[in-house]
Parts: C-alpha cells; structure tokens; sequence
C-alpha cells in the first residue's frame, strides 16, 4: 500500500518544507496576531511618554503569535513565518509602515533563537521561556534612548528589566497555555 493510500503524504521534503497545512495554520496565527498587535501597537506607542513602565509591560505581546505557532506546530522557522504575516498585515494599520514586519520578525526571532541552537530537534517548554528572558534582557538595552532609561534613577532601570522580563515571561506563558489548548481542541501538529 503506497503512502498516499495509507492516507499519509510521502516524505519527499527536507526539514524547512511547510505543507499547506502547516501555512494555512501560520497564516491563521499571524492575522490573529495583527488583529491583537495592530491597537497595541498604538497603545504602547502613546504610553511610552507618560507611562513607560505601562508601555513596557505590554512588550510581551509581541512574543505570543510566535511562541504559539512554534509550540502548537514544532517546525523550524514557524514563528518568524507567523511573525512575518502579522507584519504585513499590520502595514496599513501602523503609523510606522514596513518597519513593523521588521519589528515583528525582531520579536520571533528571539522565540526561534533557543531552538535553532539545537537546530530545532529538541522543544522543551524551557526553551520557550529562555527566549523569553533573553528578549526581555535584550529589549531594554536596545530601546535604551527610546525609553530615555539613562535619566532614570538606578532602581527605576532595575525595575524596567524586571517589568520587560516579567512581560516576556508573561506572554510566553499565555502563548505555551493557548497553543497546548489549540492542541487538545484538534488543531496542531501534522506529520
């Protein structure tokens, strides 16, 4: 009995191969990121002024269509693919243009980051989480200007690291809880 009788598709790809639907569940999660992102975007980007310990705190919303898509389908490169159609998506609704689809790829870059160090053999939930503070590490330093942190008092900038951590950690954990949902629902991993 061939493969495809057996109601299997026959191995003909290498790992980087996204059957149909593998794309049509990453296109799926990257308009419900924008449709998420898109306002918070603009959110955030007012409250940087007044409040930016606000606007931080939602920064861990740019790591969930991400987290969801690597965790729900265990595949190399899914979480920037998401991030990459939440993008383009968001283009027409952002104040900054193109600039979001590269801000969106910045963020799944950081979830991509602890798996392909093991070249995406291993999915551990704690891979999920070490991206996740990294980013919340990295984030802070490099919006070092944007948030003016060189003005604030030393426990100001302790506590932004901590909030940028805490909402990265945060996020990732509400992605890890929707993709295990979306699993037991039916939806998810296809070999």
């Amino acid at each position: 009995m061939s493969a495809d009788a057996a109601g299997r598709s026959p191995r003909t790809g290498g790992r980087f191969r996204f059957p149909t639907v593998i794309l049509l569940t990453c296109a799926a999660l990257g308009v419900a990121g924008a449709v998420l992102l898109a306002p918070m975007n603009w959110f955030s980007t007012v409250l940087t002024g007044p409040l930016p310990f606000v606007g931080m705190a939602l920064a861990g919303l740019w790591l969930l269509p991400s987290v969801i898509a690597l965790r729900l389908l265990h595949r190399p490169l899914v979480g920037l693919l998401v991030a990459l159609i939440a993008g383009l998506v968001m283009v027409p609704f952002s104040g900054y243009g193109f600039s979001t689809v590269l801000t969106n790829l910045w963020w799944a870059a950081f979830t991509e980051l602890p798996f392909l160090f093991v070249l995406w053999r291993y999915w551990g939930t704690w891979m999920h989480y070490l991206g996740a503070v990294i980013v919340g590490i990295v984030y802070p330093i490099s919006a070092w200007a944007w948030f003016d942190l060189g003005s604030m008092s030393l426990f100001a900038q302790i506590a932004f690291f901590v909030v940028a951590i805490a909402s990265c950690v945060g996020g990732t954990a509400l992605g890890i809880l929707i993709a295990d949902r979306l699993r037991r629902a039916g939806i998810g991993r296809h070999r």
